[in-house]
């Protein structure tokens, strides 16, 4: 009998933010699997699950997905191969009857890994189960630490990597919030932006929201750009 496989949104970094139902089913499954951005490094997903749920008597193994954008040919190929890696080693844990967790930062349907191994998975096992346990994202997160509320009645939400914003003077004009993800490449164009529509003092910085080192910034005009944390985001309320 396959086994059933959960994919579960773990927080963005506070333990006490996993769910109750995200909790109980890694206590009861066999095996976790769990992604990592860099081979000799750790994983945040995993070192959030530890410090909520014991896992003694769990299989935990890793999958390597490299931090690369499917621009070059050579990217895509050591993607499609890392992928391909990643989804033999889950099936071969399913096709055993063991129940499969897969775990992420935040929530699973916002920028996850999964999706990247949805397809390659069904068409390994067909009639697949597949469960999504949704997870606090850190957008929720840190629009909750900033003290800010992303929408009311017919309000428009946009989010989206700060680095894909084309046209980021018709977004903040077109939408009530703008949320921009990893700003730490392109933080000074995107302060200069805000600054040209007279949005400065309406945005916030949170980095690293749900951790222990989190930090709210609420003047952007005096931050300095470099060092700022990979987990970084502005939120932009009109």
């Amino acid at each position: 009998m396959t086994g059933r496989l959960y994919v579960v949104g773990v927080g963005p970094g506070d333990p006490e933010l996993l769910t109750l139902k995200g909790a109980r089913i890694l206590r009861e499954v066999g095996c976790i699997c769990v992604p990592k951005g860099r081979q000799e490094g750790g994983s945040l997903a995993l070192s959030i699950v530890k410090k909520a749920v014991s896992l003694e008597g769990s299989q935990i193994i890793e999958t390597y997905f490299p931090m690369k954008r499917p621009d070059h040919a050579s990217h895509r190929d050591e993607l499609d191969s890392q992928w391909g890696e990643a989804a033999s080693v889950i099936v071969d844990r399913l096709r055993n009857g063991i129940d499969t967790a897969f775990i992420t930062i935040g929530d699973p349907g916002i920028y996850s890994t999964f999706f990247y191994l949805h397809d390659r998975l069904t068409e390994e096992l067909p009639g697949l189960h597949i469960e999504i346990v949704p997870g606090v994202s850190s957008i929720n997160a840190s629009a909750a630490r900033a003290g800010i509320c992303l929408a009311l009645g017919d309000d428009r939400v946009a989010i989206l990597p700060a680095s894909r914003a084309l046209d980021l003077k018709k977004l903040l004009k077109s939408f009530e919030t703008v949320v921009l993800l990893k700003v730490y490449r392109v933080f000074n164009e995107v302060r200069r932006t805000l600054s040209d529509l007279g949005l400065l003092e309406h945005a916030k910085l949170v980095s690293r929201a749900g951790m222990a080192d989190e930090r709210v910034y609420s003047d952007l005009s005096s931050l300095e750009a470099n060092g700022l944390d990979y987990f970084s985001l502005i939120i932009v309320r009109r």
